[in-house]
């Protein structure tokens, strides 16, 4: 719809769904309906001056969208699976749960796909297993089996249903894989169609700015700066995007990450999709600041007091 109407030379303005909840309540009626909404929409775009305009982007930045996006649902398909598969394995097999984390380690996942239960780790044995390991072009192949024997040995008790949660985990950890390999060739994707960029090199000139995370600043600007009047323009959308927090996993925090623009650029914040944003408003006094003032006050008037 906003490419149709850029194109027949219609201008397209951004209204957050927070400025028309509140602008609704200033209209007659009470009740909620799309033409109601319609309306309160219409009405407020002929009156406010302060909407900034819907700009397209350029036809890379819609691409790098597409991608990021799809990265971001991998993303969360990988830590939902991990997720599970850790949450099978404590079922049955607490110790060889606690012996990896499956975030990072490959040779963990390879592993899973094999060899799942107690008593198969301990008919295999360690020098076997390290062979089948090495076998596979798994990294740190002898610590690997060393440490899942480790977690066979400290347990020997069989328990009800564990063949079939041994299915479901191998079943789990090849899920595991295949996202990954999905996920490194979006990666592989995202990073040549972000060079194509005229301002590739000089987003990947600064620092923490790495080909995925350039990607997704173009994709949520539209890939052309200048639709931000200033640099504090820009400074204050920023200041509006939440922080991320900090994990191991490189892949949940490029989520997170993306899931902060996004929502900064597209969703919660008042600053609309590939346009510049309203500056970030001042932050009010605290009351500290009037403490004082007030003590002052109570001390003047509590003499009137005592004499009433």
């Amino acid at each position: 719809m906003i490419a149709l109407l850029t194109d027949n030379g219609q201008q397209v303005l951004y209204i957050p769904g927070r400025t028309v909840h509140h602008a609704s309540g200033s209209y007659r009626g009470d009740g909620k309906s799309d033409a109601k909404d319609a309306f309160v929409i219409a009405d407020q775009a002929r009156m406010r001056r302060d909407l900034e305009p819907v700009h397209r982007g350029d036809d890379i930045a819609v691409d790098l969208r597409i991608l990021t996006s799809r990265r971001l649902d991998l993303a969360a398909d990988r830590t939902r699976t991990i997720n599970r598969l850790r949450a099978q394995m404590l079922e049955y097999f607490p110790a060889l749960e606690r012996a990896f984390d499956y975030k990072t380690s490959k040779a963990a996942l390879v592993l899973l796909t094999q060899y799942q239960t107690p008593a198969a780790l301990r008919r295999v044995g360690r020098t076997r297993l390290a062979t089948w390991l090495k076998n596979r072009k798994v990294r740190n192949y002898q610590l690997v089996a060393a440490t899942a024997v480790e977690a066979a040995e400290a347990q020997h008790t069989a328990v009800a249903g564990e063949k079939l949660a041994a299915a479901m985990v191998a079943r789990l950890a090849r899920e595991v894989m295949a996202l990954d390999e999905e996920i490194a060739e979006t990666d592989a994707l995202i990073e040549g169609r972000f060079r194509d960029h005229p301002h590739a090199e000089v987003i990947l000139s600064m620092p923490g700015l790495g080909p995925v995370l350039g990607a997704e600043f173009i994709a949520h600007t539209g890939g052309d700066l200048s639709v931000f009047a200033s640099a504090d323009r820009l400074a204050g959308c920023r200041l509006a995007w939440p922080r991320s927090p900090r994990t191991p996993d490189a892949s949940a925090a490029t989520c997170a990450a993306h899931a902060a623009t996004a929502d900064a650029c597209c969703g919660s914040s008042t600053c609309p999709p590939w346009s510049p944003p309203a500056p970030a408003p001042s932050p009010k006094p605290s009351t500290s600041a009037n403490e004082p003032r007030a003590r002052a006050t109570s001390r003047q008037s509590s003499p009137s007091h005592d004499a009433a």
